[in-house]
C-alpha cells in the first residue's frame, strides 16, 4: 500500500499537475504515465495500473473510471482522448490508440500524411481481451467483451 502511494506520488510529480487520481489507485512496479502539455490523465477511485502498463497522453483526456484496470504491459496512446468506463478491463498486452495514419495519397509517404484522430470509448464493465487492439473512433458498449487478439479498426464498433 505504501509503495503504491510512493509510485503514484512519483507519477504525479512527473506529470506536473496534469495527473489526477482518486483514492485507492493501485500503481504496480514499472507502470508509466506520460502527460504532455495540453493533455490530462484522470484515474478514478480504485483504478489499477498493472506491471509495465503505459499511458501516453499526447493530447486530450485519458480517463479511467472507478475500478478500471490496465493489464500487464497494456498501452494507451492518446491524441484526442480515451475513456475506460467504471470497472472496464484492458487485458494484458492490449493496446488502444486514438490516432492512425491516413493513406489517401499513394505518392506521399505515410509518415508525411496527416493522422486520423478520433476519441476511443470503452463502456462500463467492458472487457478488452489480451493482445487486442482498438483503433481511433472505436466505441465498445457497456458490458461488451472484445476477444483476445481482436482488432477493432477505425470507424467500427463492437456491439
Amino acid at each position: 500500500m505504501m509503495r503504491d502511494a510512493l509510485r503514484l506520488a512519483w507519477l504525479r510529480r512527473r506529470a506536473r499537475g496534469r495527473l489526477r487520481a482518486g483514492p485507492g489507485v493501485h500503481v504496480a512496479r514499472g507502470a508509466r504515465v506520460r502527460v504532455a502539455d495540453g493533455a490530462r490523465v484522470e484515474l478514478g477511485p480504485g483504478a489499477s495500473l498493472a506491471q509495465q502498463s503505459r499511458i501516453e497522453a499526447r493530447g486530450g483526456v485519458v480517463k479511467l473510471g472507478a475500478r478500471a484496470r490496465l493489464g500487464e504491459r497494456a498501452v494507451i496512446v492518446a491524441h484526442a482522448g480515451v475513456q475506460l468506463g467504471d470497472g472496464a478491463v484492458l487485458g494484458d498486452w492490449a493496446a488502444i490508440a486514438d490516432a492512425a495514419p491516413t493513406t489517401t495519397d499513394a505518392e506521399t509517404p505515410v509518415r508525411r500524411q496527416p493522422l486520423y484522430v478520433a476519441p476511443v470509448r470503452v463502456g462500463a464493465h467492458a472487457r478488452v481481451g489480451p493482445h487486442a487492439a482498438l483503433g481511433p473512433g472505436t466505441t465498445i458498449a457497456a458490458g461488451a467483451e472484445v476477444a483476445p487478439y481482436a482488432v477493432v479498426g477505425e470507424r467500427t464498433s463492437a456491439p
